[in-house]
């Protein structure tokens, strides 16, 4: 299958980026067929960033979080002004650095990698 979309540029200069969002649901078991009917456009911005101003992106390095779903690779979209609870996934500062963590406000504060790596038990 191969989809070629096309928009025209947004004269207003709106930060927009508008992708195709397809009707049909992608399977996690056996396969179906695929179409090129796009149901309609999806907004990335919109979408992922509710405070434009308080967000920022990371890509993650490494495999402590992989049993979390964070890939070593993966684009992380990080919001400043979301409150941390407890057992969030959380970006933290540590000596000038990023780390991406579980957070753990009980017993007492810590951040838990959170791997199938014997290196980060």
């Amino acid at each position: 299958m191969s989809t070629v979309y096309h928009r025209p540029a947004d004269p207003s200069g709106n930060d927009s980026y508008v992708r195709p969002l397809f009707a049909d649901r992608c399977q996690a078991g056996f396969p179906s067929p695929a179409t090129d009917y796009a149901e309609q456009e999806l907004d990335l911005n919109s979408y992922c960033i509710s405070r434009p101003a308080a967000t920022f992106f990371l890509r993650a390095s490494g495999e402590s979080m992989n049993q979390a779903g964070v890939q070593n690779g993966d684009l992380l979209v990080v919001d400043r002004a979301e409150k941390p609870q407890h057992g969030d996934i959380v970006i933290a500062e540590i000596d000038g650095e990023f780390t991406v963590k579980r957070l753990l406000l009980r017993p007492r504060p810590a951040l838990e990698p959170v791997s199938d790596s014997p290196e980060f038990r």
